[in-house]
């Protein structure tokens, strides 16, 4: 079942007049729907968000705290619209929409503090105008929302199940499971290039490299988290690893930093001290994924949250750190720079599986003009897959020799 499910329907609307017949919502999807403008308007004292649409969309909405979001799930959209300066009226910050998962859209509106909804209606064509789907939207007093957000949490703790990618392997045909994360994805794109590349596309692309890699090899079981434009939670992709019993965890990503002279590749695994200021910001800002799209990070499982570097976990650590130390030399042999310091630690929540040895590759800097033609180009993907393959080859003929 899926995780975010509805926990909040206000008072529904639907107006769709065609000869004086009502119709609801759920009954009049298309398959395919353009959104062709997106807007927000202030009117008395509510806000409204609008999107102009191709047809009328099922929908669910639900809010979420720390921080105040609105978050819309739709059918998989056709986003014509084009960016808007427009982006901050009324209560609502910001917004931004992406594919959140296969078949589903996903647009979440950054929100200045508790709210209510006051209305979701969408109204048929009119006036040249196309179907037009809006929210009403205004501040309420916090007891509010915190009643409505503890009736969620309520329901969602006796439903939630996390879909898995793969079952684990036989026990019977042993071979090393390695999980490779393709960082990103769906609404959130990750960083974003000196060129407009988003880091979502390069990590997919690698991590698609370095599974058809490790498949040319027998003893190797690969798993992707994605495999293609989807989103995935934090706590979703560690779980992964941890179904599959995976042996090793790789998670692939591409930096961005405000001074464009920084390049070079780096290798990050789990610590409870970052190494530097660096590292933690990086973690800080890795962390943010599921936030970007609108993940409710306040019923965490117990696996992830608060997890004690215990001493299970410190051998696991270990294992991350020898791993780690032989990925950085065959990067470097790869053409790709690596940092001075190229091996660092963070408190990365993807990395938190206590019992996967686990590593955060940044295979360069897409802020840096040198690191990106590298990372965008097919030949600089494939050698730093073949990297991390040369790596993962060597690892384990030293564990398990």
């Amino acid at each position: 079942m899926d995780m975010f499910n509805r926990f909040f329907r206000p008072a529904l609307t639907v107006c769709l007049v065609t000869a004086g017949l009502f119709l609801s919502a759920a009954a009049i999807a298309a398959p395919v729907i353009d959104v062709s403008s997106v807007r927000l308007g202030q009117h008395d004292n509510r806000t409204r968000f609008v999107m102009e649409m191709s047809a009328a969309p099922e929908f669910d909405i639900f809010l979420l705290a720390d921080p105040y979001r609105i978050v819309i799930d739709l059918p998989e959209l056709n986003w014509v619209a084009g960016e808007s300066d427009n982006r901050k009226k009324g209560i609502v910050e910001n917004y931004r929409w992406g594919l959140f998962k296969k078949d589903t859209s996903r647009v979440v509106l950054d929100v200045g503090g508790p709210v209510k909804i006051l209305r979701t209606v969408v109204l048929p064509p009119s006036s040249g105008k196309p179907y037009r789907f809006f929210i009403d939207i205004q501040e309420t007093d916090f007891g509010t929302f915190r009643k409505e957000l503890a009736e969620r949490r309520k329901e969602q703790a006796a439903t939630q199940k996390i879909a898995l990618v793969a079952p684990p392997p036989p026990a019977e045909s042993r071979k090393y499971t390695i999980v490779v994360d393709a960082g990103h994805g769906g609404i959130d794109p990750g960083a974003i290039g000196k060129s407009g590349v988003y880091e979502k596309k390069i990590t997919l692309e690698v991590a698609q490299k370095i599974r058809d890699l490790l498949a040319r090899n027998d003893k190797y079981n690969v798993i992707m988290t994605r495999d293609d434009d989807t989103f995935l939670s934090l706590r979703e992709r560690v779980a992964v690893g941890r179904h599959a019993a995976a042996d090793l965890f790789i998670s692939i990503h591409a930096d961005s930093i405000s001074r464009p002279d920084f390049r070079g590749a780096t290798v990050y695994t789990l610590s409870e001290n970052a190494s530097d200021d660096e590292a933690a910001e990086l973690a800080k800002s890795e962390n943010k994924s599921d936030l970007i799209a609108g993940v409710d990070l306040s019923s965490q499982d117990d696996t992830v949250q608060g997890i004690l570097i215990d001493l299970a976990q410190r051998e696991t650590m270990n294992f991350s750190v020898k791993f780690a130390e032989m990925i950085t030399p065959e990067i470097a042999k790869s053409g790709m720079k690596t940092r001075g310091r190229s091996h660092r630690f963070a408190g990365f929540r993807v990395l938190k599986a206590p019992d996967v040895p686990s590593v955060l590759v940044e295979l360069g800097y897409l802020s840096n003009r040198e690191d990106e033609k590298i990372l965008k180009s097919a030949k600089g993907q494939q050698r730093l897959a073949q990297a991390i393959v040369t790596a993962v080859d060597k690892y384990f003929k030293t564990v398990d020799p």
